[in-house]
Formats: C-alpha cells, structure tokens, sequence
C-alpha cells in the first residue's frame, strides 16, 4: 500500500527543485542587464537602450546569439574534459541551494501540511555549503588545462591557488558565526538572530563586523569578483581560462559566476542579516499582530526581506566591480594568507572568550 503521505512529500521536494533550477537558470538574464546598466550611469552613460525599451530584451538577444554561435573546441585540446568542465563547474554552484533557506516555514491553508521555504534543513548546512561550492573549481581548473592554450592554464592554476588562499578565510568566518549562533544549521543560524536587527550577528560586538568583513573579502576572493578576478585578467591573460570557449559552453561558465554571486549574497543575508526576519519584529506591534500570526503571511513577508537583503549585496558586488582596479597576484596572495587569517584567528579567540 502507498503511503500517501510520502508522496506527498516527495512531490513537494520535486516541485521546490524544479522551480529553484528554473530560477536559478533565468537569473543571468536579468542579472546582466542590471549590471550593464549599473556600470552605465556609473559611467555616465545610459548602458543597454535599442533591444526593447530601456534595453529589456538584450539579455534575450545576447541569449539567442549565444544558443546560435558554433561550439568551437581547439584541434589539439581533450575533448571530452573541454566539453565536461563547464558542467563540473556549474552542478556544485547549483547544488548548494539545498541547504540554503529563504524563508521560514508556515502551514498550508485547509491542508494540515507544513511547507518550508528551503529544500533541506541540514544539521550540517554550512559544511555542506562551503564542501559543495568549493567543487565548482574543479571545473575551472579543468577548463583551463583541457583547452591547450597558456592563457586558460594560466587562469586555471591563478584561480586553484586563490581558492587554496581564500577558502581558509573563508571557512574561518563560518566558524565564527558557528560560535556565535551554536548551530552548524543555516536555518538555525537564522532563527538565532530572530526578535530585530540588533540580535543580527553583524552587531554582535566586537567581532561580528570583522567576521563579516573577513566574509565578504572571501567571498568576493571565491567568486572570481573584482577586485579578485585574476583567473580571468582580461589585461594579462585575454579571458583566462574561458579563453578557448564559446557559445553556450562560455555561457555555462558565466551562469556558474552570477549563481555565485547570489549565492554569496545569500549567505550574507543568512550569517550576519538576520535572513528572512525583519529589521523589527512586527509581531510585537499589537496593530499587526492579527496579519503576522497568520503563518503563510508571515512568510511571506520574510521571503520579500530576503529578497531586499540579497539585491542589495548583488548591486553592492556589481558596485564593488565598476569602482575597484584588479589587484596584482602577489597582493592577492598577501591579503589572503599575511591579513586575513591572521585576523580570522584573533577573532577566533576573541569569540571564544566572549562566549565563554
């Protein structure tokens, strides 16, 4: 006998990884219009304008030339890992979206069933986050040996070294919020910074604003960002080690950047923003109270602040790459391994004495 139940439940699993890939798919096409517009006015002038009003429907033709460029791959490079590495390098930047929670969970109307907006609640999120996203450079790496060029293998061995670099400082700031919240889950992490923006862990005085900090660098470090961007160093290394792709292979590569990019911005918002709570907890204003005990409501209300919370840190990273110049490797390499570690375990110790 089938146990309706469980299929109930798997059918809800199905239908929130569908729709997360679907959006996750569709999220470069606005994305890029927003940043050549952002680097527009930036630069004093107007950015995309003659593919529909405003530029709307650029990111639709540069789709369509995309889907119909041939797929080049260079006589003397590997073919099978030319064609497989963009695919390495997309599928963990992908699968990282299990653990992360958007929104809390609330009672479906007329139907005794609980729905939660994440796919997974992991008592292990961030482990699981920091292992499957730093896979994505296998794919890099890959790319950039496979292509037979100098430049690609040059990009591919700049960008294993600054993840070697930076994923250290990077682990290093989960770990404070791990000491600051007592939980490895990210739903957990969330849920500790409920009841207003002064339980966030951002104030968590002294050294919620250094984790944040040595964060953001990381992350910016992880995702090949401005200032950071040495494995694709158009000055040095023409487009590193994309170089050889084309057509809908470069666009992997490129749909792999921007879904880091938000997933960076929404590890932010769940570490130190609070996540989906609100920057006052409206349950307590007795006026509000009948709208916000209402669960599916509440949720509601939770997923629109942390979509406010993740736009900003995305127009912040676009900001940060039309103000900033490229560091220079030995910089890069300094700033990792001789500044931010050496805070990171500063901090660690602070963090445990206060905890203590």
């Amino acid at each position: 006998m089938i146990d309706l139940n469980l299929v109930i439940e798997v059918l809800i699993i199905i239908f929130k990884v569908v729709f997360v890939t679907m959006v996750l798919f569709s999220l470069p096409m606005p994305l890029t219009w927003i940043e050549r517009k952002v680097a527009g006015h930036m630069q004093a002038r107007l950015g995309p304008w003659r593919v529909g009003p405003h530029g709307l429907l650029q990111p639709l033709a540069d789709t369509i030339k995309l889907l119909l460029k041939e797929d080049i791959v260079p006589e003397n490079a590997d073919k099978f890992l030319f064609k497989l590495a963009p695919i390495i390098s997309m599928v963990p930047a992908f699968a990282v979206f299990v653990a992360i929670p958007v929104g809390d969970s609330f009672k479906i109307p007329f139907i005794e069933k609980t729905f939660t907006l994440y796919i997974s609640d992991m008592n292990v999120g961030i482990l699981y986050v920091l292992a499957i996203g730093g896979l994505s450079i296998y794919g890099i790496i890959l790319g950039g040996w496979a292509s037979n060029s100098k430049y690609s293998l040059l990009g591919g061995l700049r960008s294993a070294a600054q993840m070697i670099s930076y994923e250290v400082a990077l682990s290093f700031a989960a770990i404070g919020v791990v000491m600051m919240t007592n939980s490895l889950s990210l739903v957990d992490m969330v849920r500790a910074q409920d009841g207003g923006f002064w339980h966030w862990n951002i104030l968590y005085l002294p050294v919620g604003p250094v984790w944040f900090a040595v964060f953001f660098i990381a992350a910016l470090a992880e995702i090949n960002r401005v200032p950071f961007d040495l494995p694709e160093d158009e000055g040095t290394l023409a487009a590193g080690y994309h170089t050889e792709y084309s057509g809908m292979r470069f666009s992997f590569f490129m749909l792999t950047e921007y879904v880091a990019m938000v997933t960076a911005s929404a590890l932010a918002v769940v570490m130190f923003f609070g996540g989906w709570n609100a920057p006052i907890d409206f349950r307590t204003i007795e006026i509000l109270t009948p709208i916000t005990s209402v669960s599916w409501i509440y949720s509601c209300f939770g997923l629109f602040w942390f979509t406010v919370k993740v736009s900003f840190f995305i127009y912040l990273f676009m900001w940060i790459r039309f103000t900033l110049p490229r560091y220079r490797y030995d910089q890069l390499m300094t700033v990792g391994w001789k500044i931010l570690i050496p805070i990171c375990l500063g901090a660690i110790l602070v963090t445990g004495f206060m905890r203590i």
